[in-house]
């Protein structure tokens, strides 16, 4: 079957069933494509609808004007807690934050343990050692000062113990 128009275009050698598979083809690839534009029209329309329930152009433009003011409270209190958080971390070099605790026995006879020596240290290791000393008379207290890890007297064997515990030796 041959026809002028089939021949101007220049496919008047097709066979016409070829021409028509091709067209069933091209128009079942079609409809696949409606369909999937289909469904994400449904998706988006969901979506847009549970966006805008109950809402008008008016109440949109509150919100969303909310929202802004919301982010600039959060960008503030961001800031803010973040040079709170730089003072805090300022503050600690400060705080005693190195613990190190001997219990011993200063009297053999005495049993128990009840004297004990407590170094206490900040971030630079600076600090103070405590040491107390239980004995059948009472007890007795003191005090070493320690600057850089280093004290100035001399330390008895439970205070170094005490002092490397708290530099983490």
């Amino acid at each position: 079957m041959s026809s002028p128009l089939m021949e101007s275009l220049g496919i008047a050698g097709i066979d016409v069933a070829y021409l028509f598979i091709a067209i069933f083809v091209l128009l079942i690839a079609i409809i696949v494509l409606l369909i999937v534009q289909m469904v994400k029209y449904k998706k988006l329309k969901k979506k847009y609808d549970k966006f805008m329930k109950g809402k008008d152009a008016k109440s949109l433009e509150q919100d969303i004007i909310a929202l802004f003011e919301d982010n600039k409270f959060i960008k503030n209190e961001n800031e803010k807690n973040r040079k709170d958080i730089r003072e805090i971390l300022r503050r600690m070099e400060y705080c005693y934050q190195k613990i190190g605790l001997v219990k011993y026995d200063a009297f053999q006879q005495m049993g128990g343990k009840l004297s004990f020596c407590l170094c206490l240290l900040d971030n630079k290791n600076s600090g103070f050692l405590l040491n107390s000393v239980h004995s059948s008379d009472g007890c007795y207290s003191y005090t070493k000062e320690i600057k850089k890890g280093e004290s100035e007297l001399s330390l008895g064997d439970e205070e170094k113990k005490a002092l490397d515990m708290a530099m983490g030796y």
